[in-house]
């Protein structure tokens, strides 16, 4: 193993991590309807948990609106059912074979609860990012104690795993800053 490989192993898991943190993001609910609120939840589809996106069709019927097409009629009231015991706040309405899912305005409180927990999920983003530069620093000096690199080389690594570890932070910290202003605005 080298500084090289140490360096492109905590860049391949920072991403990772960012990617994450995206994917937490999106979950959060702003003012707005969009299908990604419905990613993660699950139905139970002849016995095995599967993702809606797999039984129905999503769409969007307005803004405030999201459209829930079953593919067989059947998985309707499972599907209505999976929405409402998710947690997510949303309360489906059957229309025919169609499932109406509106998402209710948010309040100013509610909004502040909001960015309370974007703030929380960059939070742990970034401590993620913090651990993966322990763990390369630690794998530099495991690498200087086997004399595999010299003290200088180990310095170098750190120091380029921290602006590493810099730049994942400002990225973090400007997602952080859009989904904050997505979720603000009315």
């Amino acid at each position: 193993m080298s500084v090289a490989d140490v360096k492109k192993s905590a860049q391949e898991r920072m991403v990772k991590s960012l990617e994450t943190l995206r994917a937490d993001l999106a979950k959060v609910r702003t003012g707005r309807a969009h299908t990604g609120i419905l990613d993660h939840v699950t139905v139970d589809y002849y016995g095995s948990p599967t993702a809606i996106s797999q039984v129905a069709n999503l769409t969007l019927v307005d803004a405030r609106t999201i459209g829930v097409q079953p593919f067989e009629k059947k998985m309707a009231g499972a599907i209505e059912k999976a929405i409402r015991d998710a947690d997510l706040g949303l309360n489906p309405a059957s229309q025919g074979d169609m499932i109406r899912v509106p998402t209710p305005p948010l309040t100013e409180e509610r909004r502040k609860e909001m960015v309370k927990l974007v703030k929380g999920e960059g939070e742990d983003a970034k401590i993620a990012v913090r651990n993966i530069r322990r763990d390369a620093n630690e794998g530099l000096k495991k690498l200087v104690k086997d004399k595999a690199i010299s003290e200088d080389d180990e310095r170098r690594g750190t120091d380029d795993i921290q602006k590493l570890t810099d730049k994942f932070i400002v990225d973090i910290d400007k997602m952080l800053a859009e989904k904050e202003k997505e979720v603000l605005t009315v």
